[in-house]
């Protein structure tokens, strides 16, 4: 098992080339690769995905927080990753706010394949249009995701109110939601617990810092913790 770190090296094309060649060479050993922090321009972001569609590749963990990801670059990698997804674990797309709805809407088309098998998911760019498509690529295919980043978005009421569908399925083995800095309200937070008391849930973490909660707020989630079906801590 091989973890290749490159976070924040300013990788050139040049390198982006060279590395891809090399993993392409001999992939199967990989399960761990961070390039976050580098400006991936559109021909990186291809030459990984020709790696990515390797049946030896056996990746479980690829980190592109930063990156500049664009809506085409998304393309190529769903493209890449639905062609070979079952060992993929977790996917960082973080800070990457070029994606817009049009990207998060290719990337669903991936979360929707049966072989998805992605625990952890990490969004930014999110608009309530992108909550919508997310929310139904989950509960079209619920069962594996375990943790979801969608933290600094602007999410909003209306895009909470997608997410709670999804929560609010029999299959939804969710851990941990992360909805900081996302605008969210008292909407939100009726919502929320409206979802989460209406079955039993999977749910150990929920974050949602820096938005504008008041007291009845809190005290709606606070009340989870003592719901005997629920498991918030």
């Amino acid at each position: 098992m091989f973890i290749f770190r490159l976070k924040g090296c300013s990788l050139s094309e040049v390198s982006c080339a060279a590395l891809t060649s090399a993993l392409k060479t001999n992939p199967s050993h990989l399960v761990e690769l961070h390039l976050s922090g580098n400006d991936q321009k559109e021909s990186d972001v291809k030459g990984l995905c020709a790696y990515l569609e390797s049946p030896h590749c056996k990746l479980q963990t690829l980190r592109l927080d930063s990156c500049s990801l664009s809506e085409t670059s998304c393309d190529h990698l769903v493209s890449a990753l639905k062609s070979n997804p079952s060992h993929l674990r977790e996917l960082d797309l973080n800070y990457n706010m070029n994606l817009q709805d049009s990207g998060v809407k290719m990337l669903c088309g991936f979360l929707q394949s049966p072989d998805c098998n992605l625990e952890t998911l990490s969004l930014c760019g999110l608009s309530e249009i992108s909550c919508a498509y997310l929310a139904s690529a989950l509960t079209s295919n619920p069962s594996h995701l375990k943790h979801l980043e969608l933290s600094n978005n602007n999410v909003q009421d209306a895009g909470v109110k997608h997410l709670c569908g999804f929560l609010e399925r029999p299959c939804c083995t969710l851990e941990k939601l992360s909805l900081r800095s996302c605008s969210l309200s008292h909407i939100s937070c009726t919502s929320l617990a409206s979802a989460l008391k209406s079955k039993p849930s999977h749910l150990r973490e929920l974050d949602l810092k820096y938005n504008n909660l008041k007291d009845l707020d809190v005290k709606q989630l606070s009340d989870l913790v003592e719901t005997p079906d629920l498991r918030v801590e």
